[in-house]
């Protein structure tokens, strides 16, 4: 009866300590970063992270949110869509606050139907593609950088009105990114231009000699690119072996150092739009020295992710709740003061204002046409 009556009271004690623990709740706040950590885009994806993870240690030096330290955790989804998805679920089920990602709209746009059903907020630092906000109208996604048709006009101005080029063709990557940005540049060109050629290439090939031997012979003046770093570097090369002197512009998903890398001297005077130069942000100089310090070079989307992990937590502490559809409130109701300035979002989710700028690559270097 003795043993009975004790082993009673440890059971007893086991449960009040469980339903006690229970009661705690989280211990930490979750923070995802989804986005391509392995294959040819995994430095964006680890520029995401870096970002992510210096908001979050900034913010646990000065003692959490909430009162709860702030926990970063990833996956990769490899810049696939299917695996975006399947990130997406991964996330959610690790019971994260809020999620920085997806890098690419191809995979941004299918994962956000995942968040937004599970009521997690999600901030892409890159993804531009006008459907993910002005389709969709998912409550809880946003964006931390301008949108397709705002860059293609941007762009298309550059051309027809800076450079005044008249013979133009057109090449996309097939992906949700490059086609919207490559469309709406036509679109934004108006009459006075003359669109030669528009084809399309594959993301992942290596050998782009057979669209650029389409093009010679029409002696196009530029040549517009939308797609990614890794195929634009091997065209603009491929480009000046076949003899091919058009200029060559193309989009923010460019403008990476890998590009300078892969495609060495034949890069110079390629043109590139993006975003204001942060380096001279009197709001960024902190960030631009701790990050530099602690992960060396800063990529083009690394103080994007920062400014939206800030963004998040900042939400959380004016909220006080981990609560999407609370979060997603005080993000569409609130101004931000990020390290790119003050930030605020419209009814869609999109930036209030997203400027672009011209950068053309000088002795090696991006730097800001004047």
């Amino acid at each position: 009866m003795k043993r009975t009556l004790i082993a009673f009271i440890a059971l007893l004690g086991a449960s009040l300590l469980i339903l006690s623990s229970c009661n705690l709740g989280p211990r930490t706040v979750k923070i995802g970063v989804a986005g391509p950590m392995t294959g040819p885009q995994a430095k964006q994806g680890m520029d995401f992270l870096n970002g992510v993870r210096l908001a979050a240690e900034e913010w646990n030096a000065r003692g959490g949110v909430l009162g709860k330290q702030i926990e970063v955790v990833y996956e990769d989804d490899r810049g696939d869509p299917k695996d975006a998805v399947a990130v997406a679920n991964k996330l959610v089920n690790q019971n994260v606050a809020a999620v920085v990602g997806h890098y690419g709209s191809s995979c941004t746009i299918p994962a956000s139907a995942v968040y937004y059903e599970s009521g997690v907020v999600q901030i892409t630092p890159s993804s531009t593609n006008g459907d993910l906000t002005l389709k969709e109208k998912r409550a809880t996604v946003f964006r931390a950088c301008g949108r397709d048709d705002q860059q293609a006009e941007y762009d298309a101005h550059f051309v027809r009105d800076v450079l005044k080029k008249k013979r133009v063709a057109v090449l996309d990557d097939k992906t949700t990114y490059g086609q919207g940005l490559a469309r709406d540049f036509v679109k934004n060109l108006g009459p006075e231009v003359n669109v030669v050629a528009y084809e399309h290439i594959t993301q992942g090939d290596k050998d782009f000699s057979a669209v650029l031997t389409k093009f010679k012979p029409l002696n196009p003046e530029v040549i517009f690119f939308g797609g990614y770093y890794p195929e634009a570097g091997l065209l603009v090369t491929q480009m000046r072996r076949l003899g091919i002197k058009a200029i060559f512009v193309s989009g923010d998903a460019t403008i990476d150092q890998e590009y300078l890398n892969l495609a060495g001297r034949n890069a110079e005077g390629t043109y590139l739009s993006y975003g204001p130069d942060f380096e001279k942000l009197a709001s960024a100089r902190n960030f631009m020295r701790d990050y530099q310090a602690k992960y060396g070079p800063v990529g083009p989307y690394s103080l994007y992710a920062y400014d939206a992990a800030n963004i998040i937590l900042k939400g959380i502490e004016l909220a006080k709740s981990t609560d999407g559809a609370k979060l997603a409130e005080v993000i569409h109701n609130n101004t931000f003061n990020v390290a790119r300035g003050a930030l605020s979002f419209d009814a869609n989710g999109d930036l209030s204002s997203s400027p672009y700028v011209m950068w053309v690559v000088r002795d090696g270097k991006f730097v800001v046409t004047e």
